[in-house]
């Protein structure tokens, strides 16, 4: 289930981030998240260290707290 998880999430990274896909970095050649690592990064580290229930969890909780008020910065899972 993890192996799966991390392999969608990686495809989203490929296709889709702006921090992390061909066109994102062309767009945004100095990065787009505020936080490091990125929310999809945090959430490939969430899911290996806690495993696939509560990984997901945090990751989404990240994704929340990605907001126009936040500070950013270093975060780790």
């Amino acid at each position: 289930m993890k192996q799966l998880l991390i392999l969608l999430v990686k495809l989203y990274q490929f296709i889709l981030s702006p921090d992390h896909s061909a066109w994102g970095k062309a767009m945004f050649p100095g990065g787009y998240c505020k936080y490091t690592p990125s929310c999809s990064t945090y959430m490939i580290m969430a899911i290996k260290k806690h495993g696939a229930i509560k990984g997901i969890f945090k990751g989404f909780w990240r994704i929340l707290r990605c907001n126009p008020f936040s500070k950013g910065g270093c975060d780790l899972p």
